[in-house]
């Protein structure tokens, strides 16, 4: 069978994705506090899918944005910067992050990011709750 001929792999449909999903990040407006409106997409959550992650959230910080100084409980979030630069609180402690950067939220620490560049600040939100619960 030629490559013309066989099956388009799963997912592809005749030259599309099939499961290709845009414009769903949707605005959101002084995220615990932040500086502007992000942008976010919750592309996973146990409420309907029961896992040890309680949800995965695909977020753009435009320039002069941010997600406020917070605090979670039990729960651990990390954030995956996949591009742009920004700066990281991080219990008390600030540092610039940049893509590839991975920053572990701990349980009840306090966190927060900001987009002081003059690009979009990109990253994927996991949050795994206590023993696989939602936070």
């Amino acid at each position: 069978m030629s490559p013309a001929e066989q099956p388009p792999p799963r997912g592809v449909t005749r030259g599309r994705v099939s499961n290709l999903h845009e414009g769903l990040l949707r605005g959101l407006t002084a995220d615990h506090g932040g500086l502007g409106t992000i942008l976010a997409h919750r592309a996973y959550s146990a409420d309907t899918a029961p896992g040890p992650i309680a949800f995965i959230d695909l977020v753009v910080l435009p320039p002069g944005t941010s997600i406020g100084v917070h605090r979670h409980t039990d729960n651990e979030e990390t954030y995956v910067i996949l591009a742009g630069r920004g700066l990281m609180t991080l219990d008390g402690q600030q540092f610039a992050v940049r893509p590839g950067d991975v920053v572990p939220n701990l349980p009840y620490g306090q966190h927060g990011l900001a987009n002081i560049s003059d690009n979009d600040l990109q990253l994927l939100v996991f949050e795994v709750g206590p023993l696989g619960g939602r936070a």
